[in-house]
């Protein structure tokens, strides 16, 4: 029996050193080919599993409370975009909640880190997606020392608690942290700048944050090790490869879903006595 995405890609228990993780491989699939072969079908699988869980809690007599939220982080051009548009893109927008989180408020940072990520959490039934979330409150916080250290090392506490409190009302949280390669950034965004219709998404500070690449490094890793939990593991993607990144997170998704198992709710009505009515109208 072939092993589960979720089992491979699951951030390792061992403290995990990303240089030792390689961003090109592609387990779970031989190549391209297949998995391009085969994802029409997960993408369909998807599709209809997030149909069902979104009836599931807005049908019947006893609506479900279930929902999911999809968190993406990684490095600039690591795909979180491209992510949302590939494997999401694929679902109802009706059942879907997509929040790209940017530098914090003015209002915003008058209240706790987290206060911002409550607003914006899925309603049961709904599948959330967090571009960037809470985790850029230890890591770009952290690097560019935003914030007194002995503030962002209480978060981590406080993130194992938050997604916890998820947990126990009824959201699965799925982590994916995008990895890739020092050289892969490089490429991406110089293609970006021979791009006319790229060149929107490129940021003058990219060369700055660059120069930061092993202190990024060092806060995901903090971040996977401390914050990886049997309710809310990360999963470590390779992500050199677009079309890898985009099968093993559809793959994940639908072997998430299927272990919520969503149901198409029972009618509330007698269906018999609605034929009639529906004939006599």
């Amino acid at each position: 029996m072939a092993k589960s995405f979720t089992k491979m890609l699951r951030a390792p228990d061992s403290p995990v050193k990303l240089s030792k993780i390689p961003s090109d491989a592609h387990p779970g699939v031989d190549s391209k080919a297949d998995a391009l072969r085969k994802l029409p079908k997960f993408a369909g699988r998807l599709a209809d599993l997030q149909e069902r869980l979104f009836a599931q809690a807005h049908g019947g007599t006893k609506p479900a409370r279930q929902n999911l939220l999809l968190v993406l982080q990684g490095m600039d051009t690591s795909g979180k975009g491209g992510t949302v548009k590939h494997v999401a893109g694929v679902m109802d927008p009706g059942g879907l909640r997509i929040n790209s989180f940017k530098a914090p408020t003015k209002e915003e940072l008058a209240h706790d880190f987290l206060w911002r990520i409550r607003k914006a959490l899925p309603a049961p039934g709904m599948v959330g997606v967090f571009d960037r979330s809470h985790y850029e409150d230890v890591l770009i916080v952290r690097v560019r020392d935003l914030v007194p250290r002995d503030r962002w090392e209480l978060r981590y506490g406080l993130i194992n608690e938050f997604e916890q409190e998820l947990a126990d009302q009824g959201t699965t949280v799925v982590k994916c942290f995008l990895h890739i390669s020092r050289d892969t950034q490089k490429k991406r965004l110089l293609a970006r700048l021979d791009d006319p219709t790229k060149l929107w998404k490129y940021n003058t500070n990219d060369v700055a944050e660059r120069k930061l690449w092993p202190a990024y490094q060092e806060a995901y890793e903090s971040v996977l090790n401390l914050t990886s939990t049997e309710t809310a593991p990360w999963y470590v993607i390779p992500a050199d490869r677009k079309w890898y990144r985009n099968y093993a997170i559809t793959r994940l998704l639908v072997e998430t879903l299927e272990r919520i198992d969503p149901q198409w709710p029972p009618a509330d009505y007698d269906i018999e006595t609605e034929k009639k009515r529906v004939l006599a109208s």
